[in-house]
């Protein structure tokens, strides 16, 4: 869907800002940013909370930028790798010009789930836009029960959309623009993304992981880019697999290596889509025991951690 407007405004000031995607886990913003921006940049799964780090996706027409930041789903933390991906939703959440908080309409909020959303939402002033989400999905009274939670907790009047499926969001769009500061571009207007490809490459090996592999396997591999070779043809691109136990590094590699070249495949399919070139994609697996539980492993690994946590182990 073109979110283009087709008559601009030239004589209209430009406006451009920081739009945090906010939500517990498997609400869908990955889905709505993918949507807003037009291509496939967060990673997809049925799988909940598999946005583990803030994605940064860029929308820009002839005088509006949204930068769109894509969070890891707002939870209950119980350990220091879930302490780091909440701290990582809430920084984006005191960064943000706009608050779009997505509401998954069927499956209601649990009063710990309101809660935990209040308080990410008493970091931050700015504009917020309540969305309902997969409302093609849910029946007429969840939708009623949210947009009446959210008149009653917020005053503001919620919005429906499907994000899979494109409905509403040329709506939401409009929301948007209106609600981001008058400013200047913070980015080119061809940009579509603030991180380095490489990282794009990780987080389409950690989809096909979590695609591949069952239970605990896929929250326990992180993907560790070590060389990228843009320059040949095909690009070379060698991956570290970090693992926690010597078990799930045998399920990756698997019977005489099935499973690590299935992986491969998958996982070069999904990076040669995205840059439009051929690749030859290495995959290593590594042993690194409890990196989610170090705060040294984390931070080397790009993660938030939380002050005086990063020496955690």
């Amino acid at each position: 869907m073109s979110l283009e407007t087709p008559s601009p405004d030239m004589e209209a000031p430009l406006r451009t800002g920081y739009v945090t995607l906010l939500g517990r886990p498997n609400a869908g913003k990955s889905t709505l940013m993918n949507s807003l921006i037009g291509q496939k940049l967060s990673i997809v799964t049925p799988k909940a909370q598999t946005t583990w780090q803030r994605v940064t996706g860029i929308h820009t027409t002839d005088r509006t930028q949204a930068v769109f930041l894509d969070t890891p789903g707002l939870l209950v933390a119980k350990d220091l790798f879930q302490r780091s991906m909440l701290e990582e939703a809430l920084e984006a959440v005191r960064e943000g010009d706009v608050i779009v908080l997505l509401v998954d309409a069927t499956d209601p909020l649990h009063q710990a789930e309101k809660n935990a959303i209040g308080e990410a939402l008493s970091l931050s002033s700015a504009q917020l836009i309540v969305v309902i989400n997969k409302i093609d999905e849910a029946t007429p009274e969840g939708i009623a029960a949210i947009s009446e939670w959210a008149r009653a907790e917020f005053d503001v009047e919620a919005l429906g959309l499907s994000a899979l499926h494109g409905r509403g969001i040329a709506e939401l769009w409009a929301e948007i623009q209106a609600a981001l500061p008058e400013g200047p571009f913070l980015y080119p207007a061809d940009d579509i993304a603030a991180a380095p490809v490489r990282f794009f490459v990780g987080e389409f090996i950690r989809e096909a992981i979590f695609e591949q592999f069952r239970e605990e396997v896929p929250y326990s591999v992180f993907a560790v880019i070590d060389e990228f070779r843009e320059e040949q043809d095909p690009v070379y691109i060698k991956a570290d697999l970090f693992v926690e136990r010597n078990s799930q590094k045998g399920i990756l590699v698997g019977d005489r290596g099935t499973a690590i070249r299935e992986l491969g495949r998958s996982s070069r399919k999904k990076i040669e889509e995205f840059i439009g070139r051929r690749v030859y994609l290495e995959l290593r697996v590594k042993l690194r025991p409890k990196w989610r539980r170090r705060g040294k492993d984390l931070g080397r690994f790009g993660f938030r951690v939380p002050v005086g946590q990063a020496g955690n182990e």
